[in-house]
């Protein structure tokens, strides 16, 4: 019997009846997502080749030294979200401010909210490792007229869909629509997207902890004898756990959705509040681990109950597997 070939257009039509009163309108946004992730593969495809790996010489709002695909990406995205009609205002990471999608109201009412981190993990560009597209998609609240700011503030528990691309070793875009996770991987023979992942469970039994240890001395007690429990080689057969770092949280978070394990980048000395972003990396990353079976925190309460109050509100994150979320639960109570 032939094996049947799902491309994401096809898996999100057919499954149009998970999210009534869409109108097609959320299809159409994840299609053009999708191609966004296809234009930004080819660009990275030729890193190395042509002059787009580098610094551009400029800092994002947050302070950080911005990529020239850093830009490449985010501006892509936008073009796509802007040009499709069904984006009302996109907030992204490399933008101080949200975009209202002025043109999406001269020919319809444009319904969705999109926050995005257009290329995350791009310390990693110059070097060859894995780098990522986070994103969000909301439905607006507000009522009349243009959208505003409110609408990009929402909590990640009215998130409607949540995904990442992740670019490697081929390029994978991981979506929900609120209904399960699901893997889709870019055949570059026919340019598209097709079903290679169905029902991604993440393990409750999780071996790898991933954290960047040069931070431990400035950790909380709570989070240091968390990592010494899991680093500890005389406790049972299961221990020491793997320790795997690659400093892009989609890599990082990808490899442990598939295997199992728990990604923290908790509060630190010099970063109280955290380093990661709740809106566009925290957010759609904690929708993704809850509807494969994982949990989500910033230490104290479950990430999507947290009202944003900002658009580049940093908070604290660990994300993971059962067991291991468990332990690190213990760990912080026991020593917070």
């Amino acid at each position: 019997m032939s094996h049947r070939l799902v491309t994401l257009n096809q898996f999100v039509v057919e499954g149009q009846k998970d999210f009534p009163c869409s109108e097609g309108k959320l299809t159409r946004l994840l299609s053009d997502i999708g191609a966004a992730a296809k234009v930004i593969t080819r660009e990275v495809r030729k890193a190395g080749l042509v002059d787009i790996i580098g610094s551009h010489g400029t800092t994002n709002i947050q302070g950080e030294d911005v990529q020239k695909l850093d830009i490449y990406a985010n501006q892509t995205l936008i073009s796509f979200l802007r040009s499709g009609g069904e984006c009302a205002v996109i907030a992204s990471e490399e933008d101080d401010d949200i975009i209202v999608v002025e043109d999406a109201y001269d020919f319809t009412d444009p319904k969705y909210v999109v926050t995005m981190d257009p290329l995350d993990g791009s310390s990693n560009i110059d070097v060859n490792a894995s780098i990522g597209t986070i994103f969000s998609i909301y439905k607006r609240v507000s009522k009349q007229g243009k959208a505003s700011r409110e609408d990009a503030l929402q909590k990640g528990s009215e998130q409607v869909a949540a995904g990442y691309v992740i670019y490697g070793s081929s390029t994978m875009l991981v979506l929900t629509t609120g209904n399960g996770v699901n893997g889709f991987t870019l055949d570059p023979s026919i340019g598209e997207f097709c079903l290679s992942h169905p029902n991604i469970k993440m393990s409750p039994e999780g071996f790898i902890f991933s954290v960047n240890e040069q931070n431990y001395h400035s950790f909380d007690k709570g989070v240091k004898k968390f990592i010494d429990y899991c680093k500890d080689e005389d406790a049972d057969s299961k221990r020491p756990y793997r320790a795997r770092y690659i400093g892009s949280l989609v890599a990082d978070f990808h490899r442990n959705l598939l295997k199992g394990g728990i990604f923290m980048y908790p509060s630190t000395e010099g970063a109280p509040k955290g380093k990661l972003r709740l809106v566009y990396e925290c957010n759609p990353i904690a929708f993704i681990a809850e509807q494969a079976g994982g949990r989500a925190t910033n230490g104290t309460v479950r990430v999507l109950d947290i009202k944003p109050t900002e658009l580049h509100q940093r908070v604290p994150f660990a994300v993971g597997s059962e067991n291991l979320m468990d332990q690190l639960n213990t760990h912080l109570m026991a020593w917070g």
